[in-house]
C-alpha cells in the first residue's frame, strides 16, 4: 500500500494550497465571479487572492479580466475548461485515496 502514500506525496501542490484549493472550487461551480466576491468568499487580502489568482492564471486555470465599470475597476475571474478538469480530477483523486487510506493497514513492525 506504499502506492498510496506515493501518491498522496505526489497531490498537485498547485492546486492543494488551501486557498487556491478554495479559489478553484468556488470557481468551478459558476460561470465567473469578480475580484470583491471571491476575496469575501474565501476571506484573503487582497494581495494575497492577487498573488493566488496569478498563479493559477499563470498555469492556465484561469482567466482574469479587467476592465472599468462606470468610474470603477471590475476584475472578473473564470476557470478556463483546463482548470475545470483540473480541480475536478484533484477532488477525484483526494476521494480516491481516502477511501485507499481507510482500508490500509500498517505492516507488523
Amino acid at each position: 500500500m506504499s502506492d498510496l502514500f506515493e501518491e498522496l506525496a505526489g497531490i498537485n501542490k498547485l492546486i492543494h494550497e488551501p486557498a487556491r484549493l478554495a479559489i478553484l472550487t468556488a470557481l468551478s461551480v459558476c460561470k465567473s465571479t469578480d475580484f470583491t466576491y471571491l476575496q469575501r468568499l474565501t476571506g484573503l487580502t487582497q494581495g494575497n487572492l492577487s498573488g493566488h489568482l496569478g498563479k493559477l492564471e499563470e498555469a492556465g486555470y484561469l482567466v482574469i479580466t479587467k476592465q472599468i465599470s462606470g468610474k470603477r475597476p471590475l476584475t472578473t475571474i473564470s476557470i478556463t475548461p483546463s482548470g475545470r478538469q483540473a480541480i475536478e480530477s484533484h477532488w477525484a483523486g483526494l476521494e480516491r485515496l481516502r477511501d485507499q487510506a481507510r482500508s490500509w493497514q500498517p505492516d507488523d513492525r
